[in-house]
């Protein structure tokens, strides 16, 4: 069982940054590819970025490529987020999720708002 606990979500006005982290409580961290969804209000969630076992690989959706970067640090079993020149709409509840193989895991999530 891997548990993912969110953290470091707030307030923060437009063009802001922020950065949220999520840590899981699992020996093989460095197996599991691990991204970033999010769902806002009344809205599907969605997925934000990912990045592979190794790092060697990461993805982006379209509307945070160039303001967000992903990052994970297997020594310390951490996912990161960093997220620059924040809009009104990257306001949501935050989620990690660890995959592998056929297992998926999620965490609570952690609120960012974004204030214009």
């Amino acid at each position: 069982q891997v548990q993912l606990v969110e953290s470091g979500g707030g307030l923060v006005q437009a063009g802001g940054s922020l950065s949220v982290s999520c840590a899981a409580s699992v020996r093989t961290f460095s197996y599991y590819a691990i991204g970033w969804f999010r769902q806002a209000p009344g809205k599907e969630r969605e997925f934000v970025a990912a990045i592979g076992a190794s790092a060697s690989s990461v993805q982006y959706a379209d509307y945070v490529k160039g303001r967000f970067t992903i990052s994970r640090d297997n020594a310390k079993n951490t996912l990161y987020l960093q997220m620059n020149s924040l809009i009104p709409e990257d306001t949501a509840v935050y989620y990690c999720k660890a995959t592998e193989s056929v297992y998926a895991y999620w965490g609570q999530g952690t609120q960012v708002t974004v204030s214009s």
